[in-house]
Parts: C-alpha cells; structure tokens; sequence
C-alpha cells in the first residue's frame, strides 16, 4: 500500500526537483562550509576554494537527484552528506 502522497501524479518528478534545488543547495553550502574551516590556506583563500567546489557539487547534486533511484534514496543521498559536512564543521570551528 502506497501513501496519498506518493499517489499523486507527478509527485516523483515533484520531490526530485525539489531535492534538486534544495538538497543541492544545502548540500553545496555545507561543503563550502566545510573546505573553508578545514583547509590551512589564508582565510579569504580557503573561502574561495569552498566557494569554487560547491559549484561543482551542486550541478552533481542535481544530476544526483534525477538518476533512476527512487526518491527517497535522493533525498538520502543529499542530506547525509550534508548534514556530515555541516556537523564536521561546526564541531571543526568549534560551535558544538
């Protein structure tokens, strides 16, 4: 037995797009996050680079979130990672 929100219509196309925009984004702002507080180049440059990998990691995020898995395994697969990075840096810059 399904849940009523997996019956809908387009419900699937629904969530991946939304992991797509909003897993991606979170999940190329918690790397970014991330490579800034671990890497031991000068402050403006260890920003830049966390800066210039998210870029790549959001375009693999929304690729990520369109691939033949179900959705759940997408939704997975994006916030995982994401909360890991963003618990790793704030534990890393010492906020927890």
């Amino acid at each position: 037995m399904t849940p009523f929100f997996l019956r809908l219509v387009g419900s699937s196309v629904l969530s991946r797009l939304l992991a797509a925009v909003l897993g991606g984004y979170l999940l190329a702002s918690a790397l970014a996050v991330f490579l800034a507080t671990v890497l031991s180049e000068p402050r403006a440059e260890s920003v830049l680079a966390g800066m210039l990998w998210s870029f790549p990691a959001y375009l693999l995020a929304v690729i990520w979130a369109f691939s033949p898995v179900p959705p759940g395994r997408v939704w997975l697969g994006l916030l995982l990672p994401s909360i890991v990075l963003a618990g790793a840096s704030a534990w890393l810059a010492g906020g927890v």
